[in-house]
């Protein structure tokens, strides 16, 4: 794939994420020695096993084995809406991004049971692999459903939504692509907005809060966090049509990441 110029480097602190590590129980290793070879694919790495390296490359129509609409999702956790969307998505090829591997391996089960043929995980940064394993204006859905909200004050700045993501996520999205976020934690909603009703490249498709998307499936993080008195707030952007178009952003909103 061609490597035109790339959106302004993110720092290291934001995607340098470090792999989780547990063990894996008896039915995720088992899943994991029987259906890596078929649903995951290896990337290859920089210094942490989870990072993808710069000149990594995938070729999704051969690895599909069909030209289809790419849909991704970083952060798909065990693979319930990533399994539900998929499943009403046969058109679509789905490439999902986790870190924790015990993770990845009961998302493999899920797509075993389901029987899905469309759905490649890679077990890495997502971050890092939207930059590096996607060409611009290639994805038409991505989907970041209740990322890690980094609570501390001085972890803020490690939350997925930033100015420079926002940029990434602007340049990979086709002309009519989509992208759907979620989180149950009214602050981290509140810094999305910050920083994604003002980003270049982006429009907000709804002027404000999201309806909620009726093909997400609740799922049993997103009850805990209802059952516990969360509201959960929803967010669709689309990529700017021709040039970078004004709006009017929200009355304080600087684009900056709310420390």
């Amino acid at each position: 794939m061609p490597r035109p110029d790339r959106p302004p480097r993110i720092h290291r602190e934001v995607v340098s994420y470090v792999r989780r590590s547990a063990r894996m129980n008896p039915s995720q290793e088992k899943a994991w020695k029987t259906l890596a070879g078929r649903f995951v694919v290896e990337v290859p790495t920089r210094a942490l096993s989870t990072s993808v390296h710069p000149d990594a490359d995938v070729d999704w129509a051969a690895e599909f084995g069909r030209e289809a609409p790419l849909f991704v999702e970083i952060g798909s956790g065990r693979g319930e809406a990533l399994v539900a969307l998929a499943e009403r998505h046969p058109e679509a090829n789905v490439v999902a991004f986790e870190v924790f591997q015990p993770a990845v391996a009961s998302t493999l089960s899920r797509i075993n049971r389901h029987g899905l043929t469309n759905v490649r995980v890679v077990l890495a940064n997502g971050v890092e692999g939207l930059e590096h394993l996607f060409a611009p204006a290639s994805i038409s859905e991505l989907w970041t459903f209740f990322p890690d909200p980094w609570h501390k004050p001085r972890h803020h700045k490690r939350r997925l939504v930033s100015p420079a993501f926002a940029a990434l996520v602007a340049s990979r999205l086709t002309p009519d692509g989509r992208w759907r976020l979620a989180t149950d934690w009214q602050d981290y909603a509140e810094a999305m907005r910050e920083v994604l009703d003002v980003a270049p490249g982006l429009v907000n498709v709804h002027g404000g809060w999201a309806p909620r998307w009726e093909e997400r499936p609740l799922t049993k993080y997103e009850q805990r966090g209802l059952d516990a008195g969360r509201a959960v707030h929803d967010l669709t952007y689309a990529r700017a049509q021709g040039d970078l178009v004004h709006r009017e952003p929200r009355p304080g909103a600087t684009g900056r990441i709310p420390l």
